[in-house]
């Protein structure tokens, strides 16, 4: 998924403070935490509450849970509706464990422009909002066992700078294959390298551009790194990465080679019928199909945010390619990740994306 520059870094802390009338607002103090009930909870902060009817699934059983949030300040906060329960629910936003062991978030990995006025709920002092979450389709409940759900908002994983966690609760759940996967395995394979789901004769022709800008973009940065093996010759490296080590470095050439020849070698489907404002989103365990959305129409065919891009940064994510996520969004947000977290930067989908796009030129 995506998001990218100023606006987009702020409308991100936005939602990772849980600001009351918008970014740039100072977070009130903290109390201590009630891990029991409640979020690690502050004045002016969301509190999350997670609830469930039952605590036994068969496997024909669609499993939901209920998320409720409650402003808990004295003033409106305003949260981006991907990330809160309910219809608006786009997002790996519950921590999901089975016996002990995390369970694999198989849902949509979006990139999104810019959020607006209309990406936000306002919730006014004291006000609820209560939705539900099909976790079944989302999360990888294969196997048998007890599985044990928050919902929750990770400084760490999610790229924030605060956070919030819901009580937890364990429900015994009989193994199931998701839907979404058993309706891959119907499909035939493709019998070209590129094909075509909803799309006008005109998207094809800008798909079919992306596709081979894309590769160009996956064979340049790959073909950048093996001729800048050492720090002092790549400003690039540096500030999109991060601190040089020889690992780090191989990591990085690895996910270009993979991304490279998965452009070229693979049966690619792009599905043109995704009528939201997100730019474009994959199934990470289902290559190579990619879900093209309204940004991805007006984006430039290359440079900064571009349709090439797009398809770099969401062939990234696919577990065989780079198995990447969304640690950050947009240019300020991934050069401070380079600068604070190095590991992450290298699994980061918008790192790869402005590496190989390189606008502004970086050396």
């Amino acid at each position: 998924m995506r998001q990218g520059g100023f606006g987009k870094w702020c409308g991100a802390v936005a939602v990772g403070l849980l600001l009351a009338g918008g970014c740039g607002a100072p977070p009130e103090d903290d109390t201590s935490p009630d891990t029991d009930t409640h979020q690690r909870s502050s004045p002016g902060s969301v509190s999350a509450v997670l609830v469930v009817n039952r605590t036994t699934f068969v496997a024909s059983e669609d499993v939901t849970v209920s998320v409720t949030l409650i402003n808990t300040s004295t003033r409106p906060v305003r949260l981006l509706q991907w990330k809160t329960p309910g219809t608006g629910h786009k997002e790996d936003r519950l921590q999901v464990t089975r016996d002990g062991q995390p369970a694999e978030y198989i849902g949509a990995h979006y990139k999104r422009p810019a959020p607006t006025a209309e990406d936000f709920v306002t919730l006014a002092p004291g006000e609820r909002l209560t939705g539900d979450v099909v976790v079944s389709e989302d999360y990888d409940l294969t196997t048998t066992g007890t599985y044990t759900f928050r919902y929750l908002l990770d400084p760490q994983r999610d790229g924030e700078l605060a956070g919030f966690a819901s009580n937890a609760v364990s429900l015994f759940i009989e193994g199931r294959k998701s839907r979404r996967e058993e309706e891959a395995t119907r499909r035939e394979p493709f019998a070209s390298a590129l094909t075509y789901e909803g799309c006008s004769q005109e998207q094809q022709h800008a798909v079919s551009d992306a596709v081979r800008n894309g590769q160009d973009y996956a064979s340049a940065a790959y073909s950048y790194l093996g001729t800048h093996k050492t720090p002092a010759l790549s400003t690039r490296y540096l500030t999109l990465f991060g601190l040089y080590s020889p690992g780090n470095w191989t990591r990085a050439t690895n996910h270009f080679l993979k991304i490279r020849d998965a452009f070229q070698t693979q049966a690619i489907s792009v599905n043109c019928a995704c009528d939201n404002s997100a730019y474009a989103y994959v199934y990470k365990n289902q290559p190579y199909t990619i879900h093209v959305c309204k940004a991805f129409w007006p984006a430039p065919a290359t440079g900064q945010d571009s349709k090439a891009g797009t398809l770099l940064h969401e062939m990234s994510h696919f577990t065989v390619v780079a198995d990447t996520h969304d640690h950050a969004y947009g240019r300020v947000r991934v050069l401070a990740m380079a600068l604070t977290n190095p590991l992450l930067a290298l699994t980061n989908a918008d790192t790869l994306e402005y590496f190989a796009e390189n606008q502004p030129f970086l050396p």
